[in-house]
Parts: structure tokens; sequence; C-alpha cells
């Protein structure tokens, strides 16, 4: 004959029995460890992805604002289509070139930068420099 058991919410907790739900509680807080590693991790290339965005509009700007015969509204109107084009990640760009003088040119451009964190603000400003091409004579 087979003994009766008694059911399991009238039995002592045995020593097993005190770590049920253990897991649940470990995966719970190891989830939110992995989020935020994650979520760091893609926020950081969106940074830098953002920053490599306006160098390469910024390089394009003084490439065509040098040539001979251009200006630097030319370089800031090239950086301006680079960033119409490609610029997705930097958010409100504005480009200008100031600090240039008749020898050298200079293009900035500076913008925001696509966040996953409501509330988290990153600017990004980069700028580059070049010489203006010249005619001389010996």
């Amino acid at each position: 004959m087979r003994a009766r058991t008694r059911p399991r919410w009238l039995r002592r907790p045995t020593a097993r029995d005190k770590d049920r739900g253990q897991a649940s509680v470990e995966l719970a807080v190891l989830a939110l460890v992995v989020l935020a590693l994650t979520f760091t991790a893609i926020q950081v290339g969106l940074y830098y992805h953002a920053r490599k965005v306006a160098q390469s509009a910024a390089r394009q700007g003084v490439e065509a604002g040098r040539a001979f015969g251009a200006g630097p509204s030319d370089g800031v109107a090239q950086a301006e289509r680079f960033l119409a084009r490609f610029g997705g990640s930097v958010r409100g760009a504005s480009v200008s070139a100031g600090g240039s003088t008749a020898q050298q040119l200079r293009i900035t451009v500076s913008g925001r930068v696509a966040t996953l964190v409501p509330g988290l603000d990153l600017d990004v400003v980069q700028h580059a420099d070049g010489p203006v091409e010249r005619w001389t004579t010996p």
C-alpha cells in the first residue's frame, strides 16, 4: 500500500525549497545589466558615427571651398549637401566657415547625436582646415 503524502503546502520547507524562485530573480537582474550594456554600446557607436559623419562633411566642405576660384560659401554649401545625403545621425546640423582667412579655410560642423535615451543630449562639433589655393608668380 502506498503511503499518503501530504500536499506540498502542508509540508515543512526543506533546504531545497528555500531556493525556489532564485533563478528567476537572478535572470531578471542579469537581464537588466545586459540591456544596459547593450544600450550603452549602441549609444557609443551612434556617437562615434555622428562624429565621423560631421568630420567627413567638414572635410568635403574644405576640399570644395579651397579650390581655385571657390570661396567659403562654396565649402559651406558642399558640407550641407553632404549632410543632406549622409547626415541622418547628426540632428539639427549647422555648418559655418567662421575662423576662415584669405589664406586658410576652416569649416565647422556642429549638431546633436541621435540618442536612445530620452533626455540625453550629446553634441558633436568637428572642423577641418586647409590652405586656399591661389596662383602666384615666380
